[in-house]
């Protein structure tokens, strides 16, 4: 398909989501509109993950939690069906990922329970507000993922090690970046790290474990955010029989605004 306008509104953005003919990564897209992650889970395991969110907020900071057996989640879009409505999703077996696909309507059952949790792709827009590039954006590429060293608070069933997103920037920048961000507490808020990537783990920044690879220029420090894609690395850890997720990079957009979550 041809390259969409970023700026396109969103009902006409999530028309050809539903229609299966927008299927990349939505950084940049919505401008203004919050992001989010997605895990669906049976009802059974749905307890033990809203304790896990509770207990690791910067990763997982929910946003919504839908009634059992109902794919619209009324509190952000309740024109939406998350079903449909996403670029890309997907299903995790036993902590194995076993397949990738643009709806999920073959998988979805009366007990399902849906959580809506925030994506730093929402203070995207403050941040280039700001002056700022978001290197991503800049090369069009999804954003780079990396599992880090770093244990999650446990809750039930539910462990793993927390998953943090990259975005180079130069020294004055960064705080720049740390100040913004800090005013979005809902979707990541400030970085947890910033500068040498082994610290937690990370061996090469070049091979992120989710999203694409960016140019980090001379002079420029890597700054990391809890990410949203920590359910993923959870479920390969706690091998839950199913957890539906959100392909990375490929979120859902709400019909929120940005605005409703920045504490200034």
């Amino acid at each position: 398909m041809t390259e969409l306008d970023k700026n396109l509104e969103l009902t006409e953005l999530r028309s050809l989501l539903r229609k299966n003919e927008f299927t990349g990564p939505t950084a940049g897209f919505a401008p203004g509109h919050t992001q989010a992650n997605l895990v669906i889970l049976p009802k059974d395991l749905a307890y033990d993950f809203l304790l896990f969110c509770q207990r690791n907020p910067k990763s997982c900071p929910l946003l919504e939690v839908t009634d059992s057996g109902s794919p619209v989640p009324k509190l952000t879009a309740p024109n939406a069906d998350l079903r449909f409505d996403l670029p890309k999703y997907r299903i995790y077996k036993k902590g194995v990922l076993v397949e990738e696909l643009n709806d999920i309507g073959e998988y979805w059952k009366d007990n399902m329970v849906a959580f809506l949790i925030g994506c730093s792709f929402t203070f995207e827009n403050s941040l280039i507000e700001n002056g700022l590039v978001i290197r991503h954006i800049e090369e069009n590429r999804n954003v780079p993922m990396y599992i880090t060293n770093i244990p999650c608070q446990p809750a039930g069933v539910f462990q793993g090690n927390l998953v943090v997103s990259m975005r180079p920037f130069l020294a004055s920048d960064a705080i720049r970046a740390v100040e913004v961000t800090s005013r979005f507490p809902a979707v990541h808020g400030s970085p947890v790290h910033i500068g040498n990537p082994e610290e937690i783990g990370i061996q090469n920044l070049a091979k992120p474990d989710f999203g694409d690879s960016v140019t980090v220029k001379e002079g420029e420090l890597p700054v990391f955010w809890a990410c949203g894609v920590t359910p993923q690395s959870v479920a390969m850890s706690s091998k839950p029989d199913l957890m539906i997720t959100h392909a990375p990079g490929h979120m859902f957009i709400t019909d929120v605004k940005d605005s409703i979550y920045s504490i200034l």
